[in-house]
């Protein structure tokens, strides 16, 4: 595994187009967002999914979540009602995953039962550069051990992770808690998971 350690809040640009020339050959990463570290890969890439999923040791796992490069871009992938538009133009960018309906050039293995999606936009530089640069969404999941824990720490992700995916983005130890989570797929806003940000325009 490549390992880079980045400046939290101006990183290096040489070390994200390493990222970026990796996800575009079908590769792995591990990167920061403004909760915890993303496992990620480009979200049109089968074989780099199936990866992603085989790293997370759980092939069924319910909803692979992915960053946009833009608000502006959501539309792309997924279907905002006017009520959803006017909620995450409030809150994005920031620590929260939206779930709302895909569209269908979106690959299935993202899609829900549901058929919906959960999009990111992280309040985090490494990331939406990643993401620019790349010029299409990639998969934000959360690094965890085999327990299902979090891991924040970068050397014991790197340890963890090294024969597993091929470069890691390094920009500290992070502190918060993941994402919240969203269901605006429906008429009335769902919080599925309580996490990071502020959810008071939700109850």
């Amino acid at each position: 595994m490549e390992y880079y350690e980045l400046h939290p809040q101006n990183p290096q640009l040489r070390y994200i187009k390493k990222a970026v020339d990796i996800l575009k050959n079908g590769g792995v990463i591990i990167y920061p967002t403004d909760t915890v570290y993303g496992i990620g890969c480009d979200i049109f890439n089968p074989e780099a999914l199936n990866r992603v999923r085989t790293i997370k040791n759980d092939p069924d796992i319910k909803l692979l979540s992915f960053i946009c490069p833009s608000f502006k871009e959501i539309s792309n992938y997924a279907k905002m009602s006017d009520q959803a538009f006017r909620l995450m133009k409030h809150l994005l960018p920031g620590p929260y995953t939206f779930i709302l309906p895909a569209v269908k050039h979106v690959p299935k293995k993202l899609w829900s039962k549901r058929n919906t999606v959960g999009i990111r936009i992280p309040d985090h530089p490494v990331a939406l550069q990643l993401v620019r640069e790349i010029g299409n969404p990639i998969i934000s999941t959360s690094t965890t051990n085999r327990k299902g824990k979090v891991l924040y720490d970068p050397a014991e992700i790197r340890t963890i992770f090294n024969s597993q995916v091929d470069l890691m983005l390094a920009a500290g130890n992070l502190t918060g808690k993941p994402s919240s989570v969203i269901d605006l797929s429906d008429e009335e806003p769902v919080i599925v998971r309580e996490g990071a940000g502020d959810l008071s325009l939700f109850v």
